[in-house]
């Protein structure tokens, strides 16, 4: 082994895309070793069902930020294509890596598989690598007693600043170098405006956007589809992917609440950072999440797979509205507000009788702000298959009227629709023969009919379910989650 060669820490960014409140860095840079900043395109994760094209250019926008803000510092992120353990031993034939920084990771089994290799071979190449919590989740936790109170005793601690010296990192002919031996990720993207720019400075303008005049209508909107889009905060992505830490945008909106003319809708958004935070640390204790319902009483149901009905949820061909609109919304957006997102998985799983396994891949794909540790325990709580949250059947005709009375969210994404009367608009299969000649339209030729009768399929999901929740394996698994996971501060419920 060749002892003259430079030692350096290498800080391995994951989904904490952010140079503020961003632990790693900051440990790092209080050594007295420069520190590589190292993003890795991972080809296990880029082939895996659950990302798409536009996480990976989220991701990309969010380097060239950060990159951007280090252009005073004579560095930038190297940024490669491979593997964890490939790139680190190209990496160790020019430098002898003393520590790795990063944070603990609330992922997939591949990630936390790739996790468990890569801790093997830093022991076996006497790297040291330090794990730190991220954004209050604990991991190895065997129940949750005074999680709440660690949880905010975290949020409250200083955010870490971020504050280089000259010497703090490689320089960028040094990265240069190491680039030339790794397969070096195009960080350039396709300018969109259809969804969400990546990067810890667009998300500064979103919550300063938020706090400045958005929020007023925050609890008013929130279930709104289209008004949602304006009255809530938006900053879902930025928190998924790391460009904002939830620290710093709790810190943020408690010191604006301080002096803001509408404390109450502070407090509902407040909230929902602890809801966040409550169901990724269920996730981080049960992993099984990611492929089986967590009460295992719900194993035992069996629900036939129906392509074609899951072709036409995922393509918005429905014949309901509100489910179409809400679908061809999130497929183009990558964003879709809270209610409507359980209404989708409702439909789904009730009335359409689909496993909610055969939604994950489609959803996450879809969700630009995709967050396992939120993605898989609310799929299950919105299927009903916990055993310990109330039973929600969503209505897609009284949602639709209830929350886009006007039809102006159906017309805009089921243009098919945009020139029917009111009625018509939430639901057209009511149309008369009469009515359907009178405004030129013909149901199952310019719109899809109803794949399936709503209040017959809604009955039998609900028939059911209530009879799996008196199933003895779903009761004492039941009793064993609430004990495990839910408190009364919180709760399972929107």
């Amino acid at each position: 082994m060749n002892t003259n060669k430079k030692k350096i820490n290498v800080v391995l960014f994951k989904r904490d895309l952010r140079l503020q409140d961003n632990e790693a860095i900051f440990n790092a840079i209080k050594t007295d070793k420069p520190t590589l900043l190292l993003y890795i395109f991972e080809k296990s994760l880029e082939n895996d069902p659950h990302y798409s094209v536009r996480h990976w250019n989220f991701i990309k926008q969010s380097l060239v930020d950060i990159n951007k803000q280090l252009e005073h510092t004579n560095t930038h992120v190297l940024c490669v294509s491979s593997d964890f353990i490939q790139v680190f031993n190209i990496i160790g034939e020019v430098y002898r890596i003393d520590t790795v920084f990063s944070h603990k990771e609330t992922g997939l089994k591949i990630t936390y598989e790739r996790d468990k290799a890569f801790k093997r071979f830093c022991k076996n190449n006497q790297i040291n690598w330090i794990e730190n919590i991220n954004n209050g989740i604990f991991r190895g936790l065997k129940n949750r007693a005074n999680w709440i109170a660690k949880w905010e005793n975290y949020m409250n601690e200083p955010l870490f600043v971020f504050n280089p010296k000259k010497e703090s990192f490689l320089n960028n002919q040094e990265i240069s170098e190491l680039e030339k031996m790794l397969d070096k990720t195009n960080l350039e993207t396709v300018p969109d405006t259809v969804f969400q720019k990546g990067g810890s400075t667009m998300a500064g303008k979103y919550l300063q956007t938020f706090l400045d005049e958005r929020y007023h209508q925050y609890s008013y909107h929130i279930s709104k589809p289209l008004l949602a889009r304006k009255s809530c905060s938006r900053l879902s992505p930025y928190i998924a992917w790391g460009n904002l830490s939830s620290r710093q945008v709790l810190q943020k909106a408690a010191t604006f609440r301080l002096t803001c003319s509408d404390k109450k809708q502070i407090d509902s958004f407040v909230s929902r950072l602890t809801w966040q935070a409550h169901f990724i640390q269920k996730f981080e204790m049960e992993e099984i999440m990611e492929f089986e319902s967590v009460n295992k009483g719900f194993h035992s149901l069996k629900k036939k797979q129906n392509e074609n009905y899951i072709e036409a949820w995922k393509k918005g061909q429905t014949g309901f509205p509100l489910i179409d609109a809400s679908m061809r919304c999130l497929n183009e957006t990558g964003y879709l507000n809270f209610r409507m997102r359980a209404m989708l998985v409702s439909f789904f799983t009730h009335n359409l009788w689909q496993p909610w396994q055969e939604a994950t891949a489609h959803l996450s794909q879809m969700f630009l702000d995709f967050e396992p540790g939120i993605h898989f325990p609310q799929l299950q709580m919105q299927a009903g298959e916990t055993g310990i949250n109330m039973l929600r059947i969503y209505n897609p005709i009284k949602n639709s009227y209830e929350h886009d009375p006007d039809g102006e969210f159906i017309k805009k994404w089921v243009p098919e629709l945009q020139n029917l009367p009111r009625a018509f608009v939430h639901e057209p299969y009511k149309m008369t023969y009469l009515d359907q000649k009178f405004n030129d339209f013909e149901l199952g030729v310019n719109y899809p009919k109803p794949i399936v009768n709503m209040e017959r399929t809604r009955k039998f999901a609900s028939d059911s379910l209530w009879k799996m929740k008196k199933n003895p394996i779903v009761k004492e698994e039941s009793l064993r989650i609430l004990k495990l996971h839910t408190m009364a501060e919180i709760g399972d419920s929107e």
